[in-house]
């Protein structure tokens, strides 16, 4: 996905408007903002990006009735939600009094949203993943508490793995048992072997740099920027995960340079792949009519020399210091916290918590959600890079290079190329 201005790109980073959810959770609803709650009221006005409203539904109603704070949602898409965010803090005068934010919007709007450093207990800390703390704290202060999270695991066909003939003749042709993968050796056979007869054994997603990135904090560097904003792109850990990731191709359906999340999701669903990497909210929205639907097993995210890696998709829910409620405001922060398990009974199916996560992983139709949180877990997980300029170069440097690499181009070329780009972006 090259833009966030779709679906897809909504799918990223765990957002509401999935490709499944969108006719359910309302996308595209709202309008202009009510006048935000005066000072001391109960009545809070959230913005949200559109269907936020149902993961956040049934925080609303637990609030009221523990806190006795009433929950007007705003909901827009997701342009312009952000166009309305960048309007109001730049007035400094704001229509609500809570917003979702978008992990990669915390950068832009640090100086308009206020702390929210007690929430941050030691006990609030342990109980939320640590790439999720360490990016809540922007310049030594929490700015937002995360309300939902993803993460992408391995999603792999049981039935085609648990077949006698298939166990068979993988163990003839390499030796080993047929299963869920845990290195990226076995994943590299796994999808040769399945491979055939109209079959894939994987996709390889061109059109979405996320999943790249993965493969470049398992090889054991941060993405893209170091902790000093240095460009960091051409080094050997970033060629590693280029050349890994382009090594699929031969085993993935043609046409890798355009396929983005809504299509890897498709193919998968239809049944023409065997594996695919993809955000654990997808399990549980596999349709029931689908060729693959009960057929599917997760797994983790599988571990580079530096450990397991994902690149987490959370949203934050920020107080503006604009805000004349925001004792109020803080309130429904703190439910929003307090009862973060009640968004797995949405739609979407997410929470930011692991003991949310917990409290369902060993329900049926759940299953995904340990694979998620050691995912999560992971010693390389780790947020994207912290700069306002982090869309402009994904969408007009990382995608369209990933694009010219999977289609045949150099790896040590085309990341030259990019390096020089993006430090251009960041003068």
């Amino acid at each position: 996905m090259s833009t966030r201005k779709n679906i897809n790109r909504l799918a990223t980073i765990g957002g509401i408007c999935t490709v499944v959810a969108l006719a359910a959770s309302g996308c595209g609803a709202g309008g202009p903002a009510s006048s935000s709650g005066s000072a001391g009221t109960s009545t809070v006005n959230v913005l949200v990006e559109a269907g936020g409203h149902a993961e956040l539904t049934g925080v609303a109603e637990q609030c009221k009735k523990e806190a006795g704070v009433d929950v007007n949602f705003v909901e827009l898409p997701y342009d312009g939600m952000f166009n309305r965010l960048s309007s109001e803090f730049s007035s400094g005068t704001v229509s609500f009094d809570v917003a979702a934010l978008d992990s990669v919007w915390l950068p832009s709007f640090k100086d308009a949203v206020q702390p929210i450093d007690e929430l941050f207990t030691d006990e609030a800390k342990k109980d939320i993943f640590p790439a999720l703390v360490k990016e809540a704290n922007v310049d030594g202060h929490f700015i937002g508490m995360p309300a939902w999270t993803n993460a992408e695991i391995i999603l792999y066909r049981k039935d085609l793995f648990e077949d006698a003939k298939n166990k068979a003749d993988f163990q003839a042709k390499y030796g080993y048992g047929l299963a869920a993968p845990t290195t990226w050796k076995q994943y590299q056979d796994i999808s040769a072997f399945f491979t055939k007869d109209g079959m894939y054994g994987t996709d390889v997603k061109g059109g979405v740099e996320t999943e790249w990135l993965a493969h470049v904090l398992q090889a054991g560097s941060p993405m893209v920027l170091d902790a000093n904003n240095k460009v960091v792109i051409d080094n050997a850990a970033h060629k590693e995960a280029l050349d890994f990731y382009t090594s699929l191709v031969k085993d993935a359906p043609s046409g890798a340079a355009q396929v983005d999340w809504a299509a890897a999701q498709n193919l998968f669903n239809q049944g023409k792949t065997a594996m695919t990497r993809f955000w654990a909210h997808a399990y549980r929205q596999i349709p029931k009519d689908s060729a693959v639907a009960g057929k599917v097993g997760a797994a983790p995210m599988i571990a580079g020399s530096a450990g397991v890696g994902g690149v987490p998709g959370p949203w934050y829910l920020s107080v503006p210091k604009a805000t004349k409620n925001a004792d109020a405001a803080k309130k429904f922060v703190k439910c929003a916290y307090d009862y973060n398990d009640k968004g797995i009974e949405s739609n979407l199916g997410l929470a930011a918590r692991i003991s949310a996560f917990e409290k369902y992983q060993d329900k049926p139709g759940y299953e995904s959600f340990k694979p998620l949180i050691q995912t999560l877990n992971g010693k390389a997980t780790a947020t994207r890079p912290a700069t306002e300029k982090w869309q402009q170069i994904v969408d007009t440097v990382l995608v369209p290079m990933l694009q010219k690499a999977v289609a045949g181009g150099d790896s040590a070329t085309l990341l030259a190329d990019a390096k020089k780009q993006i430090e251009d972006l960041l003068k």
